[in-house]
Order: structure tokens, then sequence, then C-alpha cells
């Protein structure tokens, strides 16, 4: 890659910008904050323009008083690097940084960028000088040395902890600095306040850094916009002037009349919400994989099952797993917690069993799914190695284009170790960088690709926007994620399309019984995580062709006599 431009997921080459262009730069948001100001709004630099912090900007951007009159100037702030200069010159356009299938993201960062004008992008650090609050959303992540052994990890908090040094240098000392990112319980005030305060003294400022810590609950999918606006929020400062300033921030940018605030007394307990909180539902998920196991080797329809308990109000929100977990919080975050008890709060005993227990069985479920491949089609009498397989679904969960920790990505992988020809198709996703760049994505040292061989033709790997020439020829299909585009698909035409009968496989729950015994009837295998029970189904199919055959040849015998 040319190291002096940064070029868009869609091919366009953004020059990034030279030490006069900083100069310049600064001066056009001096000028526009002047402006602002002079209206009475209040400043805020966003740190990190990705998948939660454009949006985030974006919100905050198109805030308004009772009479309808923006409250706010946003500055978008990222760091000016190969990888990500791009979304600048692309929001300033008023075109978001993020994919995302909520249709309120797109038309609101135009409006705020180029109609109300209350947002804007940068990649000076100098545009921390002109903010009276500073929302910081620069991932915080947990790297894996191993797979299925969360605890051979670490917290990777170098750019937060970089980023955390920048602010405390260009800030002024009332700036309150929000911080959004999901943390090692206890950053704030043992990581993110001595950073800011020793750079504080450094400076001459003899005050102590107004911090606080507000989590986001992001979801990524049609109500993208409305999992930040209007969804509840936890948050707490390290001093109670910065819990006051974070708590209005936050009642005027977010809908706290319908959901509102939940204020706790510390950081740490703000940070351990939501550690614990996807630890549960990691956990939960995690849990069912056993029964996922058992109903398949006892004939047992897991989805019937849970289906059943679902009609008890106190368990109406159990769901089934799928192949493995995937986003950016659930398969980490109970990591963070472990790493901080050890390397923020200093004990050594080992309390964590069921957490670290929970992201290593999710992790891994996957795997199982190339497993069911291998038998299918050992059933049809056909050999993975050299079987073209089609993978339905790249995305972490249904209709949403998000491929971060995605399932999907092990079972390509699984599946190309053992010898198969790969194709996918996602009608959510363009780019599945995990594959195209698997070299330097998400960086070079922790491509999964290094947990298993043969990989380097995965780098060619594309996803298939039209599904009749992606199934044309494959010898399986796996059912991955419950997009609604695969919900109602025909076994006739899947069999008809891809030429002759094939391996079906359905990793969540998408065929009911009728579909599953049609692909029986049209000679195809099929098997499901947690599906049991289709066993009974092929069985039933076999009586029923078995009973046909007798009275035809009954019906032969007695037309031949």
């Amino acid at each position: 890659m040319d190291k002096n431009y940064s070029i868009s997921p869609d091919g366009e080459k953004f020059r990034l910008p030279e030490p006069d262009d900083y100069v310049r730069e600064f001066d056009r948001l001096r000028n526009i904050v002047r402006e602002h100001r002079d209206q009475g709004r209040e400043i805020v630099v966003v740190m990190g323009v990705g998948f939660v912090g454009a949006v985030m900007a974006a919100v905050v951007a198109d805030t308004e008083d009772d009479d309808g009159n923006p409250i706010k100037f946003v500055i978008g702030m990222q760091r000016p690097s190969t990888r990500s200069y791009w979304k600048i010159p692309l929001m300033n356009r008023g075109l978001p940084p993020v994919q995302a299938e909520d249709p309120e993201v797109a038309p609101m960062i135009h409006r705020c960028v180029n109609e109300k004008k209350t947002l804007t992008a940068t990649f000076t650090y100098d545009a921390l000088k002109l903010a009276d609050i500073v929302v910081v959303d620069v991932q915080c992540d947990y790297l894996k040395e191993s797979l299925g052994d969360v605890r051979n990890g670490q917290a990777d908090m170098a750019a937060l902890e970089h980023s955390l040094e920048v602010i405390a240098e260009h800030i002024s000392p009332d700036a309150l600095v929000l911080i959004e990112t999901t943390v090692a319980p206890g950053t704030t005030e043992q990581v993110a306040y001595p950073i800011m305060r020793k750079v504080f003294r450094k400076r001459g400022i003899e005050t102590d850094p107004l911090l606080a810590h507000s989590f986001e609950r992001v979801m990524p999918g049609k109500d993208y916009v409305a999992s930040i606006r209007d969804f509840w929020r936890v948050c707490s400062g390290t001093n109670e002037e910065a819990s006051d300033r974070a708590l209005k921030f936050l009642e005027e940018v977010i809908n706290t009349d319908e959901y509102p605030i939940t204020a706790l007394s510390r950081p740490i307990e703000s940070e351990t919400a939501k550690i614990v909180e996807n630890s549960f539902r990691a956990t939960i998920l995690a849990f069912l994989d056993e029964w996922s196991l058992f109903a398949e080797r006892n004939g047992v329809d897991l989805i019937k099952v849970l289906e059943a308990i679902r009609v008890r109000p106190t368990h109406s929100n159990i769901i089934f797993p799928g192949p493995g977990i995937g986003g950016y919080c659930l398969p980490k975050d109970g990591g963070l917690g472990m790493w901080a008890y050890r390397h923020i709060h200093g004990f050594e005993d080992d309390i964590f069993k069921i957490t670290p227990l929970a992201i290593d069985i999710n992790d891994t479920r996957s795997l199982h799914v190339a497993q069911l491949v291998r038998d299918a089609l050992r059933n049809m009498s056909r050999p993975l190695a050299a079987a073209e397989i089609l993978l339905l679904g790249a995305s972490y969960r249904e209709d949403v284009g998000d491929t971060r920790y995605s399932g999907s990505e092990l079972i390509v992988r699984r599946l190309t170790e053992m010898g198969a020809e790969l194709r996918v198709h996602d009608p959510y996703v363009r780019h599945w960088w995990e594959f195209e760049k698997q070299d330097e994505y998400p960086s070079s040292t922790h491509s999964l690709k290094r947990f298993f061989r043969n990989q380097a033709k995965l780098a060619e790997l594309r996803v298939e926007q039209d599904l009749k020439p992606a199934l044309y020829g494959t010898d399986a299909v796996i059912f991955a994620v419950r997009h609604k585009h695969y919900l109602d698909l025909n076994p006739d035409k899947v069999v008809e399309t891809a030429g002759a009968p094939l391996a079906v496989i359905d990793c969540f729950g998408i065929l009911d019984d009728v579909k599953i015994k049609r692909y029986f009837e049209l000679g195809c295998e099929v098997k499901g995580l947690g599906r049991g029970h289709v066993q009974r189904i092929k069985d039933q199919v076999r009586t029923e062709r078995e009973e046909m055959l007798m009275a035809l040849s009954a019906k032969h015998r007695k037309d031949t006599t």
C-alpha cells in the first residue's frame, strides 16, 4: 500500500495530510468554532469516528433545544493513518464512514454536515484545544493468543492510553473527558486518571482532570441510531463535578425521558456493568452449546425445545446460540474483566471459572459445523476435500453487515484447512476484510489465520452478491446466518440451481420440518446444530419411499398378471 494515501473501501484514494495542512486545518476549525460559540453552542470533540464514534458524533450534532435550534457543534477526530484517514474526507462530504443498515444514519450525517453544519471531521489533535467535552470512542481490544483459551491473552490498551495522553496534552483544564469505550474495570480511575493528571502537572495545571465513563450499548442493524440515542445509559465520574457534567451532557443528547440514566458512584461500577452485562449474555449462549450437542446425539430438536420454554415469561429471552457468537463485545469483554483483576487491581488468585469457560466455548463452537459438513458429505459418499461449499452469511448476526468475530469466519477457515473450496454469499457484506486483508486485519499479528493451515488462498475470497451463480455446482450449502433472504428459500429451487442433490447444513434453525423433509426427498443430506430430529425425518422419507416402491411393485405385478 502507498504510505502517502489512504484508500476507502470503495477504492477512492485520499492523500495523507502534510505538515502545512495541519496549520490550515486548525485555522479552519478555530474559525468555525468561533461562529458556533457566538451562538451559544457547546463544542464536542469525538475521538474516533469508527463503528460507534461516527454515529455518536452525528447524534450529538443533531441535538436541538425545545425551539429546534442546534445546541452542540461536533468535531469528529480521526488519526490520519493509511488505514483510517479516508473516513475524514468522506464524513466532510456528509457521507457515513461506516456501513449501516439503519436508514437513519446516512440522512442524519448528511443533514448535520451539509444543512445544519453542526458536524465536521478532522485529523489534527489541535482540535482538542477547542473542546468543552471530549467523547472517547477509541478501541480497546482483548487480544487472544490461543484459540479457545481466553486466559492466554491480554487487553490491548496502547491506543486508548496514547489517546488519553494526547487529550491531556491539548484540552483546557475544565474540559470534560467522557470515556464511552468498553474498558477493563478500573481503567478510568487507575489508568486514565493517572495518565492525564501527570500530563496536567507537566503543563503546570494544578486541578485534576474531569473524567467520566458511560458505556454504549450499540447494536448494528436497522435500529443502529436508536441503540445510541433511544436506549438506557449508565454513567459515573471520578468526582462530583465530572459526574454532574456527564449527566447534563447525556441528558441533552440522549432520550432520557423514556430511557433514564442510571448514575453509579464510581467509574469502576459503570465499567463493570458493561463487562457483567455482556458476560452474562455470553454465558447463557455457551450454556446452550452442550445442550445443542445433546440434542444432536439424542434425536432432539433444540429449536422446538427452546420455543416451548419461551412461553414461560421468566425465560422468554432464551435464544439459540447458532454457530458461535460474534460482534465486538460478547466474544471478548469477559477477558477484559479477568485481565483487570490481575493487571490493574493486582490480585494473584484465580476467581474466574464460568466467564472464561463461556468465552472459550463460544469461540470454538463454529468448528463443529465443519464436522457436520464432513459427515453429511460422507453420507452421500462424497469427500470433503475439494468439495465446493457455499456459506450463506458472513456477518455475525441476522440482517447486518458486521463481520467482527463472526462464527462464519472460523467455519471458512476450518473447512479450508480440511481441503474444501469455499464460496460465500451475504447480501449485507461487500468486503470481508478478515480474509481480503488477512495479513493486516485486525492487525498484522492477530488474524485468525494463524490458528489454521493452508489459509493463504483465502485472501482471494470475495463475497458473492448474486445467490444463483453462487449456488451453481455446489456440493454443500451452509445456512450460517438468519438473514431474511435465506428464510424462505425453496428446496426445489436450491437443488435445481445447484444442479444436483447437495449436503445442507442448518446452523441457526432456519429450516422447518417441511423443508428438511423436502431436501431429503430430493436426495439431499441434512444436518444441523441442535437438530437431532433430522434423522427421524430422514427415516420417515426412506420409509415412505420404500412403501411407495412396494406399492408400485405390487401394482406392476397386478398389471402383468
